[in-house]
């Protein structure tokens, strides 16, 4: 764990799975626009200290903090750390994912309780603390996939997962109804990142890369962007909503 100090902020955010990838674009943009940003992270902590260092050097504050999302405890501890180190968080954005590509096979099974375990009950766990503890102006925002729409052979466990993080959203936004805190979902297409690129041909990455208009994966900070405008004060009448940002891939 890492703190500038113990000082509360006027503006806190916490980013799961910021230590790489979209995650870590996330993290690093929201500390550009102010925010004190805790920055979990479940195996990687060298490369999370280094998102804070790098939050640090530009003259941010940011904490590192371990937790699996898709354990209860160590969420509610992750937002206890958070709130004693940092003080009340005003947004959350749950980033921490994982992407098997697995078949839809009895053998494959494992692959898919995997996948759900971090991707679903990690966004429940999440989205569930996020909702018991922010107060009004609050934001929360997930990660979903735009790959959804495609039903790509092989991307079975993974859209079944981000297909129920979609529906949560919606309905966590009207469990939310009077208390003025926004929830939402943020679903990249493609994203040029190890987690994408890790176990894919080039030949399959060139072709998923070249069917959006675009004609180039995404890059972390193209989603990066659109979080910071959910978070913003932009973003404050966008409520239940997916935004699919993926260069027009579906």
């Amino acid at each position: 764990m890492n703190s500038t100090s113990s000082e509360p902020s006027s503006k806190v955010a916490l980013v799961t799975g910021a230590s790489r990838g979209i995650g870590r674009a996330i993290a690093l943009r929201l500390a550009r626009d102010g925010f004190a940003v805790v920055v979990n992270y479940a195996r990687s902590e060298t490369a999370a200290r280094e998102v804070v260092d790098a939050i640090e050097a530009d003259g941010g504050r940011a904490l590192a903090v371990p937790a699996d999302v898709g354990d209860e405890q160590d969420v509610a501890r992750l937002f206890d750390t958070a709130e004693q180190a940092l003080g009340g968080v005003q947004v959350v954005v749950n980033s921490a994912g994982e992407l098997p590509m697995a078949p839809i096979e009895t053998g494959r099974l494992a692959d898919f309780d995997r996948v759900i375990r971090t991707n679903l009950r990690g966004t429940f766990l999440v989205l569930a603390e996020a909702a018991a503890r922010l107060g009004e102006g609050g934001r929360i925002i997930a990660l979903s996939t735009s790959v959804i729409a495609k039903a790509l052979p092989a991307y079975g466990p993974y859209i079944a997962s981000k297909a129920g993080v979609e529906g949560l959203v919606r309905v966590l936004a009207n469990e939310l109804r009077g208390r003025h805190i926004t929830v939402n979902a943020v679903a990249p297409g493609p994203v040029g990142t190890d987690l994408f690129l890790d176990g894919k041909p080039q030949a399959l990455i060139d072709q998923l890369a070249a069917q959006a208009p675009l004609e180039r994966l995404g890059e972390p900070d193209d989603i990066a962007g659109v979080v910071s405008f959910l978070a913003g004060p932009d973003g404050g009448w966008v409520n239940a909503q997916v935004l699919r940002a993926n260069g027009g891939f579906a």
